[in-house]
Order: structure tokens, then sequence, then C-alpha cells
């Protein structure tokens, strides 16, 4: 058996029902969840400090009692404070747990990297500022915000609230506008059930974030996902079907 370990946000309710389905084919998996409080996106002084390391370290610590394969950040701040963020939490996670660790945005990245997409549709609920902070902050990684569509949310229950039919729309205007593939950057949006219907109509890859976690947490620990092709194109491209994994962690000694 295969434990996938997520940490999510206190007020998340999509991606645990989400995830649950997404790996429910798959006999040798099981998912499991530790949370920790996050209740607003913003950039306020206090919203930043939700993604605080030690806070997410206790969580990823309870993770490690259930003996799970790999924990990920199954959440997208590193969007607007930097993909150094998540690289840095991966490296404190392994070290303190000893289990390989991977995020949404740093699987986002390698996705983008590997299907060589570099202009790319972005939605969102969050509110202005925090997207043009996304913006800025994948430019900096050479991918382009090539269209954008957010919702002025910044309460992060509320963002389970946005229908799927709205969700699509704004993933159809993003379309429109021209751009090698669009990104659903938010773990409590429901996009998950919709990508690939989207994919079939619009002609181009429709990324989740909470199907990138499962995307990469798979690959992490060895485990095929071409069962998985209908929820999207990204567990069907030979591009995407064999994450590159990593010799075992060692525990620190310190």
């Amino acid at each position: 058996m295969k434990r996938l370990g997520m940490l999510t946000p206190s007020s998340n309710t999509v991606l645990e029902p989400a995830t649950v389905a997404m790996v429910a084919s798959l006999q040798q998996v099981s998912v499991h969840f530790s949370r920790f409080k996050v209740t607003e996106i913003a950039l306020s002084t206090q919203a930043l400090g939700q993604f605080d390391h030690d806070e997410i370290l206790r969580a990823a610590e309870l993770l490690a009692h259930a003996k799970v394969d790999v924990i990920a950040w199954n959440g997208t701040s590193a969007s607007w404070l930097g993909f150094d963020r998540d690289e840095a939490l991966c490296e404190r996670i392994e070290a303190a747990t000893g289990i390989r660790a991977c995020t949404s945005v740093l699987a986002f990245r390698e996705i983008f990297e590997r299907a060589g997409q570099r202009r790319i549709g972005i939605v969102t609920p969050y509110t202005e500022d925090v997207q043009r902070r996304i913006c800025d902050i994948w430019a900096g990684e050479g991918i382009t915000c090539a269209a954008e569509r957010h919702l002025d949310l910044r309460d992060n229950y509320s963002f389970a609230e946005v229908s799927e039919e709205h969700i699509s729309t704004l993933v159809k205007e993003v379309a429109a506008e021209g751009c090698d593939a669009v990104a659903i950057v938010c773990t409590n949006m429901r996009g998950s059930r919709i990508a690939a219907s989207l994919e079939s109509s619009l002609g181009i890859p429709v990324y989740d974030s909470i199907a990138a976690t499962v995307w990469k947490s798979l690959g992490v620990v060895g485990e095929n996902s071409e069962s998985l092709a209908a929820w999207g194109r990204l567990f069907s491209d030979p591009a995407l079907g064999a994450v590159r994994d990593r010799e075992p962690i060692a525990m620190s000694t310190a």
C-alpha cells in the first residue's frame, strides 16, 4: 500500500473529497490529510504569516506518524510567495521526517517544463493584487501569464462556493485569449471534475491544482497514474508519464 500524505489549509473543503475521488480506482493507494490554519488569502502581514514554515512542519510531522510515503503541500501559496519558499519547505519536511515532499506549485512548474508550455492562462479566486503578484512570480520562472481571470475573493472558505459552471466560463474566457494551457490555481476551487471536458472542447490542457498535486505525489511514490486519464490530459500525456524519482531521504541528525 502506498500512502499519500496531504497538507491541507484548515478552511479548505474541496481538495480532500476531490483527491479521494481521484485515487479511488487505485487499490494500492490511500490518502491521508493534516491541516494547519489558513482562513484568508491576501498580501497582509497576518495573511502571509499563515504560511510560516514552522506551522506547516508541525502538520507534516503528524502525517509522518501515519508512515506516509510522500508529504505534499496541497496549496498554492508559493505562487505569490515565491517558488523558493516551496523548495525550502520540501527540504525542511524531508530533513525533519525522512519522507519525500512535493507541492502543488512545484508540480505546476515541472508540468510546464516537461510539456514545453510557457504561455499559461491563469484562473484563480484571488484578489487583484494577489493575482498580479502571481503573474510576476511565475514570470520570474519563465512562465508567462498569457491571460488571467480572478474573482477578488479573500475568504478561503468562500472559494469552494464558486460553481463549476462559473469556473468553466473563466477557463473558456482565458483560453479564448490564447495560451498553451490553462492552470486553475487554487486547491479550494472545483476545477478537478471539469478539466477533462474543458480540454475536449478547448483543445488545450487544463491543469487543476489538486490534480497536479496528485500527479506529482503518485510519481514520487512510483505509482502509475495512466488509469486516471478521465481526470484530464495531465495523466495521459506521454511527456508527463514518468515523474523523475529521487534517492531515499536520509534523516537529519541535527
